[in-house]
């Protein structure tokens, strides 16, 4: 490095430390800042005679633009997964993603020990469709391997032309790497649906996006429309629902609680605290409410669950969620694309940490399917000889069920099984001693 260019340098990190000295010191300065400012100075001297050794003597020419880039996203991935450097194109991107329609697969991804892992599909996808499930680690593209690689880098690997065919490689627990083939597709989000399931309204968010809390008003007003005596009661389903924008996670707790705290973020300083506050109204009136979560559910998915969970206002079923407590700012860098950057861990209303620890189910129910057991039911009727017995009824009624093709998704998903039966016992409890 020339000591010309060593003399920029260091100008240009005086000129950085005394705009820093100016806004935050009004003393000054001590002893030990000092000697901070000496250590940072000799740091950035080590950067730019790096920055100017690779320059010169790399074995292909590599532009200034590309180094510098690769530098900052270096230096924010060195944090935590979800700290990044956004190019001017993935910026767009991501913008274009919260608005609930994008091209690609349909997954949530994160990194974990350089691996790409996926948080959960998204419904109706083709990364659905192929059966690519929560906690699979994808390990190539197109026969190229992406261990290693940033998860910017990862993501622009299975991007593509939406029609084009992508070939991954995905390692599931212990099990051997297979290959699956996706066509992409664009994706666009129906981040809210529902159902009703006799009295007991279902609504399942897949994603917290600027269309979820209309979406959301507007299927319970469907499902109330759909009843004649009304609800009875509600479950909310959270299950491989990636998260998304935090002010939409704020207005779906918001739309069950009267009050109360529903999430707190806290950054680095003491006083670096937000408070985000339910207001009076209920959508559901009250109605008996049931959460699922999975170790798919992450981010916006755990405060929802966190928040409803804190205020016994829901019973939250399921697995443990994915623990993907922190917050994301992203600074627009005009020109430049953009910084996202941890700024803030997110708690719940009990004052509870959701980073890498998760929200832990109420009760606890792991993923099963459910099937009917094979051969017929036999009853007292069906006995040789049975006090009145019908004429006729000797031979047993065949059950043909567990051949009949499931017409419902509540047939085979445990999960759901269960959270609607506990609503059905507490309506049924809740009419039995309105009459006692």
């Amino acid at each position: 490095m020339t000591f010309l260019s060593k003399r920029r340098l260091l100008v240009l990190a005086a000129m950085i430390l005394g705009a820093f000295s100016a806004l935050f010191l009004i003393a000054p300065l001590t002893t030990k800042a000092q000697s901070n400012n000496e250590e940072t100075y000799r740091q950035l001297t080590l950067f730019g005679d790096v920055f100017q050794r690779v320059r010169e003597d790399y074995v292909e020419e590599v532009s200034d633009q590309d180094l510098v880039e690769a530098a900052i996203n270096g230096m924010l991935t060195s944090l935590d997964p979800h700290s990044a450097y956004l190019p001017d194109d993935n910026f767009q991107k991501m913008q274009v993603q919260t608005r609930g329609k994008f091209g690609g697969l349909g997954i949530e991804v994160t990194m974990e020990n350089g691996f790409v892992k996926v948080v959960s599909p998204i419904d109706d996808t083709p990364a659905d469709k192929a059966g690519i499930l929560p906690e699979d680690l994808i390990i190539s593209v197109d026969g190229e391997s992406i261990v290693g690689l940033t998860l910017n880098d990862a993501v622009e690997k299975l991007r593509g032309p939406i029609g084009s065919n992508v070939k991954i490689s995905v390692q599931r627990a212990q099990d051997e790497p297979f290959e699956v083939n996706i066509i992409r597709d664009e994706i666009k989000i129906r981040s809210v649906r529902s159902r009703l399931y006799e009295s007991i309204g279902y609504i399942r968010i897949t994603t917290f996006s600027e269309q979820t809390s209309p979406g959301l008003q507007k299927a319970m007003d469907d499902l109330q429309a759909e009843t004649v005596e009304g609800l009875t009661g509600l479950v909310l389903d959270l299950r491989n629902n990636p998260g998304g924008l935090l002010s939409e996670a704020i207005r779906v707790s918001d739309a069950f609680l009267e009050k109360g705290e529903i999430v707190s973020t806290r950054g680095r300083g003491e006083n670096d605290i937000q408070h985000a506050y339910a207001r009076p109204g209920d959508i559901s009136d009250g109605l008996p409410l049931v959460v699922l979560i999975n170790s798919g559910s992450a981010s916006a998915s755990e405060i929802v669950a966190g928040a409803l969970k804190d205020h016994r206002r829901a019973v939250v079923m399921g697995t443990r969620s994915f623990g993907k407590g922190s917050v994301q700012t992203i600074t627009p860098m005009p020109g430049h694309g953009a910084m996202r950057l941890t700024t803030a861990l997110y708690f719940t209303p009990s004052g509870v940490s959701i980073q890498a620890k998760g929200i832990s189910p109420d009760i606890e129910v792991a993923l099963a399917r459910i099937e009917k057991l094979e051969g017929g039911l036999v009853r007292e009727e069906d006995l040789r000889g049975a006090l009145d017995k019908q004429e006729g009824g000797s031979e047993p009624i065949a059950d043909n069920t567990a051949s009949a093709e499931p017409k419902d998704p509540i047939e085979i998903d445990y999960q759901l099984a269960r959270a609607v039966d506990l609503l059905r016992g507490l309506s049924v409890f809740n009419a039995l001693s309105s009459k006692s």
